[in-house]
């Protein structure tokens, strides 16, 4: 039998071969971690063979798939690599997303298995999957389906051997499942097992796991930003530590008690960790690498990050889809926090113009990105998929981001904005974060979105919403007119909205078309 190390000197493999051989290498090894319950990879080991055994007692074969929608818990984690070991793919679903939506996503993606817990249960009460899909509880609440316990095989039994095909889907992460039509992304077996490796052995290993690795997973995992954190976690034997929630306080408590060594976190969860009160009295010292992605990061924030919190930092730009990475060790570029950092070692990043011809440089343009790491397509989207493909002159395949960046003098790329987000008003184009860093600067102001609404007058015009620090009662029309003061007249805001907080995805991400709606409601302004 191979080792975990010779495991991963090969070009292909699995995640659950990977945790076979920690299983026998250090049996007693934490594994996942979730309040007072420990699971070893002996155990773990165990429970994705009953898994594995299960789906394949009821029938299914590589290739099919299941969907999970729950909270986090070491069940979801057992049952998501459980049925990888069959070769079975996995669809997790936001329990967060409309009923209508959950339902759709599991039909879309033909899940034979339907994993929930009570919460989502009682959510899609009185909603139809479909007919045939067997239900299984996660959380042991019969009403909802089969206890998962009682659906398990019995101990001890082995799941028969699979054949992988490397092009074969390893998991289906919905794109939208909080508003908008979901959106399927495939990765292969082979696209998961490059990217494990260039984390754990390749020269973009930045985030530097291993086997004494000891992870706070806090981001829901129906994400990929989770699944980049857990799977090089166990794929190294380290131990992932799980929330079912996050809240800032229990993380850092968790933090000190378990000596992490690694966290992914959305930039938002980092305003509010630095935010606790007592923050600087933690024994953070264990933190070997923190890192970020999915949002903005706003480069204040980054600086703080690094003054007050041991450990390296890096952030992570890229998409859900794949494409083109780029890395920011944030504490070896401290000069660069305004940037996203460079392309990772194999990533190709280019910018192209409207009409898809690369731009000079130094010139803003989309970014598009290449690498080995890259979306089979959207599940049954193909006309989804060609749109979202650039093509350079050699006929290598591009992802479009969407994103507007431009490249600095050293390499760096700058993100601009969302290339949907550009304001374009009176025939200049405006781009929210320019506006939304100024913002950022007034003391007064905890986090701002600026959005484009429509203007009789200019087509668009920008808009804030801010969020201000608790006491403060700065009027709207002062903080426009103090940003309007500090930028170019094209810019100039046209309102300012005082808002509780701005409304965000589960894992941080600032729901902009929210914001543009609720003001639609109100009309045009001149």
């Amino acid at each position: 039998m191979s080792t975990a190390a010779e495991l991963l000197s090969r070009d292909f493999g699995t995640i659950g071969d990977l945790i076979c051989a920690h299983a026998r290498e250090h049996p007693q090894a934490s594994a996942l971690i979730n309040g007072s319950t420990r699971v070893d990879y002996s155990r773990l080991d165990q429970l994705m063979d009953r898994v594995a055994a299960s789906l394949q007692r009821q029938g299914l074969q590589a290739g099919d798939i299941i969907a999970i929608c729950a909270t986090t818990s070491i069940e979801y984690c057992a049952v998501f690599l459980g049925a990888l070991r069959a070769g079975v793919a996995v669809a997790p679903l936001a329990p967060s997303a409309t009923p209508e939506n959950i339902a759709s996503m599991a039909r879309d993606c033909d899940a034979k298995v339907f994993f929930l817990d009570s919460g989502v249960g009682a959510a899609l009460e009185g909603v139809e999957l479909t007919s045939t899909v067997t239900r299984v509880a996660l959380d042991g609440s019969s009403s909802e389906g089969q206890p998962l316990q009682e659906w398990m095989a019995s101990a001890g039994v082995r799941p028969s051997p699979v054949t992988f095909d490397p092009n074969g889907i390893f998991n289906i992460i919905y794109s939208s499942g909080t508003i908008g039509e979901p959106k399927g992304i495939v990765h292969s077996h082979q696209m998961r097992w490059t990217q494990l490796r260039l984390q754990l052995t390749g020269a973009a290993a930045a985030s530097a796991h291993s086997s004494s690795s000891v992870t706070i997973i806090s981001t829901p995992l129906y994400s990929n930003t989770t699944l980049a954190s857990l799977l090089p976690t166990v794929g190294a034997g380290g131990c992932a530590v799980l929330m079912d929630r996050f809240d800032p306080a229990t993380f850092l408590a968790l933090a000190e008690k378990h000596r992490a060594t690694h966290a992914m976190l959305v930039p938002v969860q980092y305003s509010r960790i630095l935010a606790v009160p007592d923050f600087d009295r933690y024994d953070l010292s264990s933190f070997v690498m923190k890192m970020s992605t999915s949002a903005p990061f706003e480069r204040n924030l980054k600086a703080d990050v690094l003054r007050r919190w041991p450990g390296g930092l890096v952030e992570i730009y890229g998409l859900t889809e794949g494409g083109g990475v780029c890395l920011l060790a944030a504490h070896l570029y401290p000069n660069k926090l305004h940037t996203v950092g460079k392309p990772a070692p194999g990533h190709d990043i280019r910018l192209i113009d409207e009409n898809g011809r690369e731009v000079q440089r130094g010139e803003a343009g989309e970014i598009v990105g290449h690498s080995p790491t890259i979306m089979n397509g959207y599940h049954k989207r193909p006309k989804q998929t060609a749109q979202a493909e650039w093509y350079d002159a050699s006929g290598r395949r591009f992802l479009r981001t969407g994103d507007v960046g431009r490249f600095d003098e050293d390499g760096f790329l700058v993100l601009m904005d969302r290339k949907k987000d550009m304001i374009i008003s009176g025939g200049f184009n405006i781009y929210p974060s320019d506006l939304e860093a100024v913002l950022a600067r007034h003391d007064a102001v905890v986090e701002a979105a600026v959005v484009g609404v429509p203007s009789e007058r200019w087509g668009e015009t920008p808009v804030a919403f801010v969020a201000l620090k608790s006491g403060r009662k700065d009027p709207p029309e002062v903080l426009r007119e103090w940003v309007n003061s500090k930028v170019g007249k094209t810019q100039r805001l046209a309102a300012v909205e005082v808002v509780p907080s701005l409304p965000r995805s589960a894992i941080g991400k600032v729901l902009k078309r929210e914001l543009r709606e609720q003001y639609a409601r109100r009309g045009a302004v001149g």
